[in-house]
């Protein structure tokens, strides 16, 4: 089926979405993206199944604990580089609201979407919810990750949740070797073809601290697509027998992991038309995901974001930092709910923090104190502390850094008028 026969019926719920849009923005300037979505689920819950379902050449599904962001930027630019035509939701966009506003920013009038496949980034409790609504031509899995403990107490039921996304996979799953809880979701005979990638022993060893995953697989995987050195924004990436430079968004071994995954999934989906030239190309060439390391020069100043989630993504970037930092503002917003669970990272790389801020600033700061990090001044109004931090002189080392969550990564980039 293709999306050409979701037909005249969805005419009135595309025209609500967007009159809901509009009503939305003029509001509040640039907010209420995820109304039409939400008002289009309620009125038309078929909606977003149809029209998932209706691309030529099929929907592509990433999830995951982290580097869902990522690692579904890298596809979509791997595949656009081949001269695929991709529709992708925003980062911001992976919940089911959000997913089905960004298909009403592109659908037309009938729901018909202009594009030959659809590589989507989605929330591992809203996927699964959304699961029994469309079939994936692929699923790619990233990680499970001590995640957010108010949504996702236990490890296992981000498993469950999994498991429930890749049962979509019609053709192929591509999962992480070195998770053993995302190997644990792979079908035991059937016809979904599973595609692994991952790293070796010898990068594994170089990272002390792991990856971050809730449970690493005791065995090594030799085959698929394999991560074999690291160095900064620099990765050597091995598959179908030979080895090849990839430049990375941002430093670090797990965006090195993304970009094995990337590849693994393209390789995939493109079959003999893949060009490892091309896709490696592609996602050195390629920007940072907003807020995954990304430099950004804002009022004069280049300023960089990184952005924290959950422990294990808080200390893997906190670990890629530059050392002697002169200039960081540390942000914690509504999104944590209990900040203790943030307590077992070691934040002391970040040394000393000129402001802390955000709805909860008093938490975060006392756990920086606790490693050892100066604070040097704590003010809860992120506005007020973003403004009274880049009107600081130029740093005397490194770059203006601003670590942050996710609440507070959207206010930040509201306030200084970036693109959400």
């Amino acid at each position: 089926m293709t999306n050409r026969t979701t037909g005249a019926r969805w005419i009135p719920a595309v025209l609500l979405g967007r009159a809901v849009r509009v009503a939305a923005r003029l509001r509040k300037r640039g907010g209420g993206s995820a109304v039409p979505g939400l008002v289009v689920n309620r009125v038309a819950p078929a909606f977003l199944g149809s029209v998932l379902s209706g691309f030529p050449e099929g929907l592509v599904v990433v999830s995951g604990s982290s580097g869902k962001s990522t690692t579904t930027k890298m596809l979509v630019t791997v595949l656009e580089a081949h001269g695929k035509r991709v529709f992708t939701n925003p980062s911001t966009a992976n919940i089911s609201q959000g997913l089905t506003s960004a298909l009403l920013e592109r659908a037309d009038l009938t729901g018909r979407i202009d594009a030959d496949l659809a590589v989507l980034e989605m929330d591992e409790g809203h996927g699964a919810l959304l699961s029994d609504r469309f079939r994936a031509r692929s699923v790619v899995l990233t990680n499970v990750m001590t995640d957010q403990i108010d949504r996702f107490h236990d490890s296992e039921k981000v498993v469950g949740m999994l498991r429930r996304i890749a049962a979509t996979a019609t053709g192929s799953l591509i999962l992480n070797a070195d998770d053993a809880l995302v190997g644990s979701v792979a079908p035991e005979g059937g016809d979904v073809v599973v595609e692994r990638f991952g790293v070796t022993e010898a990068v594994l060893a170089s990272s002390p601290r792991g990856l971050g995953y809730a449970k690493t697989s005791d065995a090594r995987h030799d085959g698929g697509t394999m991560v074999t050195a690291v160095a900064g924004r620099q990765a050597t990436i091995a598959f179908d027998g030979a080895t090849h430079e990839v430049g990375l968004p941002a430093r670090g071994v797990h965006y090195a992991v993304d970009a094995a995954a990337a590849l693994a999934a393209a390789r995939d989906l493109l079959g003999d038309s893949f060009d490892a030239s091309v896709a490696v190309s592609a996602i050195s060439a390629m920007p940072a995901v907003f807020g995954r390391g990304e430099v950004v020069t804002v009022r004069g100043k280049d300023v960089e974001f990184v952005l924290v989630q959950n422990p294990a993504s808080f200390q893997l970037n906190v670990d890629e930092l530059d050392e002697d930092l002169d200039q960081v503002l540390v942000a914690m917003g509504s999104d944590v709910r209990d900040p203790s669970y943030f307590w077992p990272v070691d934040s002391s790389r970040i040394g000393r923090a000129r402001i802390v801020s955000g709805s909860k600033a008093d938490d975060i700061a006392l756990q920086l104190l606790y490693q050892g990090v100066d604070v040097d001044e704590i003010e809860p109004d992120l506005t007020v502390a973003l403004d009274r931090f880049l009107a600081l002189p130029d740093p005397a080392r490194g770059t203006k850094t601003i670590v942050f969550t996710a609440d507070s990564m959207r206010r930040t980039r509201s306030h200084l008028g970036l693109a959400q």
